[in-house]
C-alpha cells in the first residue's frame, strides 16, 4: 500500500499549494489553467478509449454501459443530490463549482492506466513504479485543481485512497479478479466520462458526468455474469 499512500499524499500536498497560490494567480491565469486542464482531461480520456477499444473483448459493451449507467445515474438524480450537498456545506455560495470540481478531480486521480493498474501490480509484485509515476503527475493536477477551486478539493483524496485500496485489495484476495479484459473495458467507460469532463470544464458541453458514474459498475457485472454461465 506504499504506493497508494504516497499518491494520497501528493494529491493533499499538491492542493494546499494550490490553496497558498490561489489569492497571488490572476483571474486570467486561472481561466487560461481551467483550460488547460480541460484540454489535458478531454485529451487522456480519448486516449484511454482510443487505445483500450481494439482490445475490447466486447465491442458494444461500452455503449450499453454508458446507457444503463446514465438512466441509472439520472433515475438516482447523482448530480443533483451531490451538488446540493456540497451546496449546503459551501460557506461561500460556491458549491456548485466546487462539486464540478471535484467530480472532476475524482474521475481524472481514479480512471486512467496507472491509478488502477498501479494497485494491482503493487498487490501481485511489490513494485511501485506506476503509482509513484502516477503520483507525480497528481501533485500538479492537485496543484491547479486546488487553485481553481479551493481547500475543498482535499475531500478527493480520500476517494482515490479508497479506490486504489479496492483493486489492492481485491488483486491481494484473487490474482485472476482483475483481468486485463476487465480492465480495458474499464478504461474505455472511464476514458469516456473524463472525455465528457473535459468537455465540462472547457465549457462546451456540460456531460453531468456524476450521472454517468453507474456506468463503471457495468463491465464488472457483465463479467461476473458471464463467469457464472
Amino acid at each position: 500500500m506504499l504506493g497508494t499512500i504516497v499518491n494520497t499524499c501528493t494529491i493533499v500536498v499538491g492542493t494546499l499549494i494550490g490553496v497558498a497560490l490561489h489569492k497571488g494567480i490572476k483571474e486570467k491565469y486561472k481561466n487560461v489553467l481551467y483550460d488547460a486542464l480541460g484540454l489535458a482531461c478531454f485529451a487522456i480520456g480519448l486516449n484511454a478509449v482510443v487505445t483500450n477499444l481494439p482490445k475490447s473483448q466486447y465491442p458494444v459493451l461500452f455503449i450499453a454501459a454508458m446507457a444503463i449507467g446514465s438512466v441509472v445515474g439520472v433515475a438516482l438524480d447523482l448530480n443533483g443530490r451531490f451538488h446540493r450537498l456540497v451546496d449546503r456545506k459551501s460557506k461561500k455560495g460556491d458549491g456548485s463549482r466546487l462539486a464540478d470540481g471535484l467530480a472532476t478531480a475524482t474521475l481524472v486521480y481514479c480512471i486512467g492506466p496507472l491509478s488502477m493498474l498501479g494497485p494491482v501490480i503493487s498487490a501481485l509484485q511489490g513494485d511501485n513504479t506506476f503509482l509513484f509515476t502516477n503520483a507525480t503527475l497528481d501533485l500538479v493536477t492537485a496543484t491547479i485543481f486546488g487553485s481553481t477551486y479551493g481547500v475543498g478539493m482535499l475531500l478527493a483524496a480520500p476517494v482515490l485512497f479508497l479506490w486504489q485500496g479496492l483493486f489492492y485489495g481485491v488483486a491481494t484476495l484473487s490474482s485472476t479478479a482483475v483481468s486485463e479484459a476487465l480492465m480495458a473495458e474499464l478504461l474505455i467507460v472511464g476514458g469516456l466520462l473524463i472525455t465528457g469532463s473535459g468537455l465540462s470544464l472547457l465549457r462546451i458541453k456540460d456531460c453531468h458526468v456524476l450521472n454517468m458514474l453507474p456506468a463503471l459498475l457495468v463491465p464488472p457485472l457483465w463479467f461476473f455474469l458471464m463467469w457464472l454461465i
